[in-house]
């Protein structure tokens, strides 16, 4: 969609913080069919990270080092996210960032963001369950996602202690908050593209829990190896949703917010460049 405003232009703090403060109250005001449709699809669309990395573990099952290893699938989970955030689907995690913005502004209330966090995290727990089965049942048989696959990416989650999960959460969800706030600093697509993937790939690189992406990755070990179980799993959901959850409402909306807030006004800035002076390819 193009925009009003200059381009190369970078946009205030308090600009950022309104357009999602406006977001937020848009999606809580939205019709909840409407919002639970999305995250089904929010929940279908990450999990083509999962079924990317259990392509890649079935293609080679051996790498040059681990750091290879990490590198690539990292970068292969990071296009789930993007199928998310450029398709502007509802995806939990983003949601426990922004949608606390209106709350903390006095804008709605507590009971209206717990409805559209119980809507959004149910309906993408669907849309992942369901792709889960999907690949549990082709996969194998079309010889692109193996057990042994999907058996080393759900391992990779749920061997943990669950306060390394607590953790490992709260990091996933400052990351995924992060994500949000900077796609909403930037205004042209490349740079949202480039933003996405880096900071998505941070989250898989270790990789950091996430609730939604493990969630497909768990799910197709559960389904494919006896080495996973349903308890591994809740063990896995439980711990990776409360750290998801405050690493994203306390250490990005919460400080953001507060730091914007105090800071008072700012001006935007315009970047003279030659490069901003070219015409759009």
């Amino acid at each position: 969609m193009p925009s009003d405003e200059p381009q190369g232009a970078s946009l205030s703090y308090n600009k950022i913080l309104e357009r999602e403060l406006e977001n937020a109250l848009r999606e809580i005001n939205r019709p909840p069919k409407g919002v639970f449709l999305s995250g089904i699809a929010a929940g279908l669309n990450v999990s083509f990270g999962a079924l990317f990395m259990g392509m890649a573990l079935t293609f080679s099952p051996s790498f040059p080092s681990p750091l290879v290893k990490q590198v690539t699938l990292a970068l292969l989970s990071s296009i789930g996210f993007l199928f998310v955030v450029l398709g502007q689907t509802e995806l939990f995690t983003a949601h426990t960032t922004m949608a606390v913005l209106p709350v903390l502004d006095g804008r709605t209330g507590v009971r209206e963001l717990g409805r559209l966090w119980g809507n959004v995290y149910v309906s993408n727990l669907i849309g992942c369950g369901a792709f889960a089965v999907f690949v549990a049942g082709f996969g194998p048989a079309f010889g692109i996602v193996t057990p042994a696959a999907a058996e080393s990416l759900a391992t990779a989650l749920v061997r943990h202690p669950w306060w390394v999960i607590l953790l490992s959460g709260v990091v996933a969800g400052w990351l995924m908050g992060l994500m949000t706030w900077l796609v909403a600093a930037t205004r042209d697509t490349v740079s949202r593209v480039f933003i996405i993937i880096i900071v998505a790939a941070t989250i898989g690189l270790a990789p950091f829990h996430h609730a939604l992406l493990g969630t497909t990755e768990v799910l197709m070990g559960l389904f494919l190896s006896p080495l996973v179980t349903v308890a591994d799993y809740g063990h896995f959901l439980l711990w990776t949703t409360i750290g998801n959850a405050l690493g994203g409402s306390v250490l990005v909306a919460l400080v953001n917010y507060g730091h914007v807030r105090l800071a008072g006004e700012a001006v935007d800035v315009e970047f003279e460049s030659s490069v901003d002076e070219e015409p759009d390819g």
